[in-house]
C-alpha cells in the first residue's frame, strides 16, 4: 500500500468512507490521473500537473483544486477561504457528495491543469 492509500484507510469514519468514495469518483472521471503522496496528503496528478488533493481537516474532507480561478461551473459549491488560486469542495458526510457535480469540477480541473498557478 502506498502512503496516499495508507492516509485514506487510516482515517476514522465518516472520513474514510468519504475518501474512498471520492477516490472512486476521481479515478472513474479521470482514469489517466495518478494518486501520489505529496506534502503529507493524497494528490492526484496527470503527468507533472496537479489536479486535486484530499485533506481531512476541521471536521470535513477538503478536495482542493488548483487554477480554480479559471473555473466556470459549480462556483457556488467551491470554497475559497480567501485563497487566490485554490478552491475546494468540502464534505462532512458521504450523503453530501453529488457525484455529478464532483465529476464536472474534476473535468474542469483537468482541462485547466496546465494553467499557471500564479499569473503576472
Amino acid at each position: 500500500m502506498n502512503p496516499a492509500e495508507a492516509y485514506i484507510v487510516k482515517q476514522q469514519e465518516p472520513f474514510q468512507s468519504i475518501l474512498l468514495h471520492l477516490q472512486v469518483i476521481i479515478e472513474t472521471s479521470l482514469p489517466e490521473v495518478t494518486l501520489l503522496y505529496k506534502w503529507k496528503l493524497p494528490f492526484y496528478y496527470e503527468g507533472k500537473y496537479p489536479i486535486c488533493y484530499l485533506n481531512v481537516t476541521k471536521g470535513y474532507v477538503d478536495v482542493g483544486f488548483w487554477a480554480a480561478q479559471h473555473f466556470t461551473k459549480h462556483l457556488e459549491y467551491l470554497q475559497s477561504d480567501n485563497r487566490k488560486f485554490v478552491r475546494s469542495l468540502r464534505y462532512r458526510t458521504l450523503e453530501e457528495i453529488n457525484d455529478q457535480i464532483l465529476s464536472e469540477v474534476l473535468k474542469e480541473a483537468y482541462h485547466f491543469r496546465k494553467e499557471k498557478f500564479i499569473t503576472g
